[in-house]
């Protein structure tokens, strides 16, 4: 460990920042806000949609052609559009049908930094493992470390393995070429932070990254914001969930399969989703099939006060997830005191703690289960109570976007002590 105290300049890199929904602009957000009341200088370089950051942070965008934007996806840029080399990369990635951000990201980032080497001590990627990179660090001479919330490669298998037809397995499986990459990228860089036992041990065996290499630092949440809010009462039979995108992995099409079950004879449920809807995705489908579209409420670009709010208002949080490799909606509801049913797909166990003390456990990828522990849950409200109280001290004792932040420098330090 490098044994040195002094402030750190440092260059923070995301491919994406969706500020509200996802983890990856949270995480930005709240680890260079704490970074920075540490005493150390973050600058954050990000594609968009950006981050928001607290002022007195720098935000250098680096923005791609935004091929995949909410409304117009998989466009064709126009030939006038290229107007950069990390533009041609970006349009010819997705000529062969893999997903070009984190590859032309890390070439901008490159771009961006080589004119600025001597301003930073080192620089810390986002989950974007893009080739760029390796230039950063062997091209530019700064040192480098990434964070790896869970390997891409698990998304990808789950969702070829939900695929409906043989023709989505397969452009699945090309638009997630960008993975062979990451996992080239990522087993080259000297230290990698990941966010929990079963996210490394994922990453051992997906990114075939050496164990030693790897060092795992928990993520956190704000309990003095994620907080309880005596003041607002509970709405009878309304449930909350967050999905971030309409992937299998997130398995809200099984939530949305209980809630159908319920309300069979508990017509009262209604569920919020804090996320964007996607028309004509399948959880829109499965909304349609199953009677649902006046009983699921979808809820985005909301500030976190009101996502605060929101989960006042719940009578539990559900996280029916087929994987996780931490889960920031799980702890920011628990922090909230609002009871979380949750699967024990990934790194949920590890992350809730115990079924029946802080969190409600069922197993992922199953309904029937998911609506036999909601419908427990809701008529044992002492259950409910005792669980979200456990979990809120759970959160308090373990979690904080300050000692994430400090063990987060203790990684700096150690990765500027190997180099030197």
């Amino acid at each position: 460990m490098a044994s040195d105290d002094r402030s750190l300049r440092i260059a923070l890199l995301t491919y994406r920042g969706k500020p509200h929904v996802g983890g990856q602009g949270i995480y930005v957000r709240h680890l260079a806000k704490a970074l920075v009341d540490l005493g150390h200088h973050v600058e954050v370089f990000s594609g968009q949609p950006h981050p928001e950051l607290p002022d007195g942070i720098p935000l250098h965008e680096l923005d791609s052609l935004d091929i995949y934007n909410d409304h117009f996806p998989m466009r064709m840029p126009g030939i006038w559009e290229l107007k950069s080399f990390a533009d041609l990369v970006e349009v010819g990635a997705f000529s062969f049908g893999t997903f070009p951000e984190p590859l032309a990201f890390s070439v901008r980032a490159f771009q961006a930094l080589q004119a600025r080497r001597d301003d930073f001590d080192l620089v810390h990627d986002n989950q974007s493992l893009g080739y760029g990179l390796l230039g950063v660090e062997r091209i530019l001479g700064l040192p480098l470390i990434a964070t790896i919330h869970h390997p891409i490669t698990v998304d990808r298998r789950l969702e070829i393995e939900h695929a409906s037809s043989l023709y989505k397995k397969f452009t699945l499986a090309r638009w997630y070429g960008f993975t062979r990459m990451q996992t080239e990228v990522a087993r080259r860089i000297k230290r990698v932070i990941t966010v929990s036992e079963n996210s490394f041990e994922d990453i051992a065996r997906d990114h075939k990254v050496p164990k030693e290499r790897m060092h795992i630092v928990p993520v956190g949440v704000d309990p003095d914001l994620f907080r309880p809010l005596p003041k607002i009462d509970r709405v009878p039979g309304r449930l909350i969930t967050t999905a971030s995108a309409d992937v299998a992995m997130k398995g809200l099409a099984y939530l949305l399969e209980a809630l159908a079950k319920l309300r069979v004879e508990r017509p009262e449920l209604h569920l919020t989703v804090i996320g964007r809807k996607k028309e004509g995705g399948k959880s829109a489908e499965t909304i349609d099939r199953l009677g649902l579209t006046d009983h699921v409420e979808f809820v985005t670009g909301v500030s976190d006060q009101r996502i605060v709010e929101l989960y006042s208002e719940a009578e539990l949080a559900v996280v029916p997830s087929l994987y996780e490799g931490f889960s920031l909606p799980a702890i920011e509801a628990m922090s909230c005191g609002v009871p979380v049913v949750a699967t024990t797909g990934g790194a949920l166990p590890e992350v809730v703690g115990p079924d029946g003390e802080t969190a409600l456990l069922v197993p992922p990828g199953d309904s029937e289960a998911l609506a036999a522990k909601i419908a427990w849950a809701l008529d044992h409200p002492g259950v409910r109570r005792k669980v979200g109280q456990g979990g809120r001290e759970r959160v308090k004792a373990q979690w904080s976007w300050r000692h994430t932040a400090e063990r987060t420098v203790e990684q700096y330090r150690a990765l500027l002590a190997e180099t030197r």
